[in-house]
């Protein structure tokens, strides 16, 4: 069975809340000041606190209000954030994405991935490889600058690839980047999808097509 609440319950705990946070507030100045008075009341009169002394001391309740003040604004505007990512990320649904994955997006006999380099490679070659790890096909890209690149696959027709070119085949690939004889860090980059979105504590989650669960900051691009 499901239970309406009305607005006015929500008014009435939010007008709860708040009131408490006044009231730790208050108590917080109150308590402070006593002990400033008891300070100044128990000083050594040969040596009494001078006005700096007993000005800086009362801003510090001050300050320290702020603080509780800001901290309370910044919790707002978090929740807000995490609001509008959830709001964003639904959009998502449905929409392809780039992130880190060495596994092609198959679809209509041709596969599709992206890798990014370090640094310049004079010789870039991807290689094609099934599932159990063989090599299907390789791909010689040539000299590449630093920086995100895009690459195609369409098996040649009768290759060994053909037969795992299907849609949504697990074919993944690896990238081997030379600049003269030393290798050149790369990443992989795949094309995944966007089924849903959800939101655990203040971290936007989609659940995409291949790769599970994957954080809304782990995207590189949105397709």
């Amino acid at each position: 069975m499901t239970t309406a609440v009305s607005n006015d319950t929500f008014a009435a705990l939010n007008a709860g809340n708040n009131n408490t946070q006044t009231k730790n507030q208050a108590d917080a100045a109150d308590r402070f000041l006593k002990l400033l008075v008891t300070q100044m009341q128990n000083q050594d009169p040969l040596n009494p606190m001078d006005n700096a002394q007993v000005t800086s001391q009362m801003a510090q309740i001050n300050t320290v209000s702020g603080i509780e003040k800001l901290n309370t604004t910044v919790e707002g505007l978090n929740n807000q954030f995490v609001q509008m990512q959830a709001v964003q990320g639904a959009a998502l649904v449905g929409r392809s994405i780039t992130l880190a994955g060495n596994r092609l997006d198959i679809s209509g006999g041709s596969g599709i991935g992206a890798f990014e380099l370090a640094g310049t490679a004079d010789n870039v070659k991807v290689e094609v490889v099934s599932s159990a790890g063989r090599v299907l096909d390789s791909i010689d890209l040539g000299s590449k600058a630093a920086g995100r690149h895009g690459f195609s696959w369409t098996p040649a027709p009768g290759s060994a690839g053909v037969a795992h070119a299907a849609d949504g085949a697990n074919v993944q690939f690896r990238v081997v980047a030379k600049a003269g004889t030393a290798s050149v860090s790369n990443t992989a980059l795949m094309r995944d999808h966007v089924r849903s979105v959800s939101t655990q504590g203040n971290t936007l989650t989609l659940e995409t097509k291949y790769s599970g669960d994957v954080a809304y900051g782990d995207v590189k691009a949105f397709n």
